[in-house]
């Protein structure tokens, strides 16, 4: 071989070394790439859920003034054997704030007064009147009441009070005057904080102390529950007629389009289809459960449709050779051997939808469940509203307790979120076969 046969060997290996040199540096720069891409979504991720963490976890308590209380049967005018209604005709507001003064008997100001009463829940009275309503027997007696205390109270003595911050560094909207009073109220020993069982067992309300969200998560569930009840079993029916029963035709080619399409389409397209078809055309009522799970049911149908059309797809066809062999008929082997078999992917990707409807907010606005409901509904037809709507309502209130409860509340969303979506997970891999 002469020299310069070599040397044109060597230089095309030498190419041939460099470029595979190349293709491995392209290749270890795309993998840094990724792994930058994933620490960078992680970040994004965990830096969302420290800031919804930090400021929701106060809303989980409560602070409260215990208050010694003499229900005089002079100060009330009613004795232990006063009727409901006299009781309720009573002047709790009177009362409470006589008390409150004699508690305090320097303040002496109207305003002084006025902003001692602030303190406390503008629901003091009814509470009190709920107890002697309760326990009539209490008429006469001293008892120490733990009352809630106000939003602005509450923000102050959680984030602020003892922290030595400086004025305008301090959360609240609290004067000195009333600034000066929390200090009273703590060195007197009137003051705790507690689990705030509120924000479980209320429904909402104007006040951000009583404010909870019972009311939202029995909305959310009553329509979930029409919404699995309607959208399952078409669903199902649907996904099944499309396998195994339909003739491949244009017809159901331009079906299984739009299908596909509409699992894309954006959910507040639905919410405006509910209100012209729903609301408009049927004259149902709107801010209902049963209306909200009518659209949202239109919104999950296309998922759980695909999802189970794919789990159908994938029991072996020798499943179904092997039953029409032994004399079953079409529709036995569907129901008895393929169903049973594909019910597992179908289960998951129902929950996923049911994940993704527990989660909308923007179908619901447009049907009118963005109502300010303070009663927990009790059936589909009575007036609701339900989690993500809530949020949004408390999103766009001014109050700093608002604030701590919006981020709350989001929190426990995405429990319920994290929980169904673990159990889609645990489901596929419980009752998964392998083929």
């Amino acid at each position: 071989m002469t020299d310069s046969a070599t040397n044109a060997m060597n230089e095309r290996k030498q190419k041939r070394v460099a470029r595979l040199a190349k293709r491995h540096r392209a290749e270890s720069r795309f993998k840094w790439y990724g792994r930058i891409s994933i620490g960078f979504g992680i970040a994004c991720v965990l830096l969302l859920f420290t800031d919804i963490i930090s400021k929701g976890t106060g809303a989980f308590t409560q602070t409260y003034i215990n208050l010694e209380i003499e229900f005089s049967e002079d100060k009330l005018k009613l004795t232990p054997l006063s009727s409901e209604k006299e009781i309720k005709a009573a002047s709790f507001g009177s009362f409470f704030k006589k008390t409150v003064r004699e508690q305090f008997p320097d303040v002496k100001g109207r305003k002084e007064k006025r902003a001692l009463y602030a303190m406390f829940t503008s629901d003091a009275p009814l509470i009190l009147r709920n107890l002697v309503l309760e326990d009539p027997s209490i008429i006469g007696s001293t008892r120490t009441i733990s009352l809630i205390a106000d939003d602005d109270f509450d923000t102050y003595y959680k984030h602020s009070y003892g922290k030595g911050l400086s004025s305008e560094d301090e959360i609240g909207r609290l004067n000195d005057f009333q600034k000066s009073l929390v200090g009273r109220f703590v060195d007197a020993g009137m003051v705790e904080k507690r689990f705030n069982t509120i924000f479980f067992t209320n429904a909402d309300s104007r006040e951000p102390e009583l404010a909870g969200i019972r009311g939202a998560i029995m909305g959310s569930l009553l329509t979930l529950m029409v919404t699995l009840v309607l959208s399952f079993p078409i669903a199902v029916a649907t996904a099944i007629y499309l396998e195994e029963f339909a003739p491949k035709n244009k017809i159901t080619d331009f079906i299984e389009v739009n299908i596909n399409n509409l699992a894309a389409v954006p959910s507040v397209i639905f919410g405006l289809l509910g209100l012209a078809v729903f609301i408009n055309f049927f004259g149902m009522p709107r801010s209902v459960p049963l209306v909200g799970g009518f659209v949202l049911t239109l919104m999950t149908l296309p998922t759980i449709i695909i999802s189970s059309r794919a789990a159908i797809k994938a029991v072996p066809p020798s499943i179904r050779d092997a039953a029409l062999g032994m004399g079953a008929s079409k529709v036995q082997t569907v129901l008895h051997h393929v169903l049973p078999l594909a019910m597992p992917g179908m289960l998951t990707g129902t929950i996923i939808g049911m994940a993704q409807a527990l989660g909308e907010t923007a179908p619901l606005l447009m049907i009118g469940m963005v109502a300010f409901i303070v009663d927990t509904p009790a059936s589909v037809t009575d007036a609701a509203t339900v989690l993500p709507v809530q949020i949004y309502l408390w999103s766009d209130s001014p109050e700093r307790a608002f604030v701590e409860k919006t981020s709350a509340a989001i929190m426990v969303l995405l429990t319920f979120l994290i929980f169904m979506n673990s159990l889609a997970v645990w489901l596929r891999k419980k009752l998964e076969r392998r083929w």
